[in-house]
């Protein structure tokens, strides 16, 4: 059995659309997870949306950005300092208009559809055991996990969870941890990487007891999605150039 494993898209539709494309090509997947983060901070939130409930096999987990989204709720916001205060009410001006902005463009149907993502998934792999999926850690789709977290502090998380191996997501950083009893798997982000100019997603393929995790990094040209987002006068271009520009030369 062939399960995919996807997270963190954030509207970035090239990015998803250059993942579909390498998932096709390595021979699809029996099953598919999306874990959160769907549509907003990027410039195609429904074409994003449409592409991911068309996955067949498809199970979702709601991100905390989900959340915000149709709730209305917003994360925490840092408090201003004598040296941040002149630049704090437009960052709280540019997070809402990227949220009234993603908001506009969903159909009731599609905002329907994110408002019932479930918060955690699991699944049970005949002869391997339980496999469970969440977005930040389970239970808080805001928890951070990252690969330099304490050991104990990874294993707290998943305390009142029974299973062998979670994938999650939120940090947008690729992390494979073995801590007994548990793999702990985030596969990167898909619209929001980190570090290169990549989309980031995993095969995860059981065979018998078994488990191997690939990890897929697929290139797509960042500069044209930014070039993009200006097309459809997405409101916060100047963060998807800031972030094109802090990642280094490929």
């Amino acid at each position: 059995m062939r399960l995919a494993v996807l997270t963190d898209i954030h509207g970035n539709l090239p990015a998803l659309e250059a993942v579909l494309r390498d998932l096709q090509s390595q021979g699809g997947a029996d099953q598919h997870w999306v874990l959160g983060d769907l549509a907003a901070h990027g410039a195609f939130p429904a074409e994003c949306v449409s592409q991911l409930q068309a996955l067949p096999n498809a199970a979702f987990v709601q991100g905390n950005t989900d959340r915000y989204l149709v709730t209305g709720q917003r994360g925490k916001t840092p408090v201003a300092t004598t040296e941040t205060y002149a630049q704090h009410p437009e960052n709280l001006r540019r997070r809402e208009a990227v949220y009234s902005w993603a908001l506009e463009r969903l159909s009731f149907d599609q905002y329907e559809f994110l408002r019932g993502m479930r918060h955690e998934i699991e699944l049970q792999v005949p002869s391997y055991g339980w496999v469970i999926g969440y977005h930040g850690v389970p239970g808080d789709d805001e928890g951070m996990m990252f690969p330099e977290t304490p050991d104990d502090e990874v294993l707290d998380f998943f305390a009142d969870r029974e299973g062998r191996l979670g994938f999650g997501g939120h940090t947008h950083r690729r992390m494979d941890r073995a801590l007994v009893p548990w793999r702990v798997i985030n596969p990167g982000s898909v619209g929001l990487s980190r570090d290169l100019r990549f989309a980031y997603y995993a095969l995860v393929d059981f065979d018998g007891g078994e488990v191997q995790v690939n990890f897929r990094e697929v290139p797509f040209d960042w500069q044209a999605y930014v070039e993009a987002a200006r097309m459809v006068n997405y409101p916060d271009c100047t963060f998807l150039q800031e972030w094109f520009d802090k990642l280094p030369e490929s």
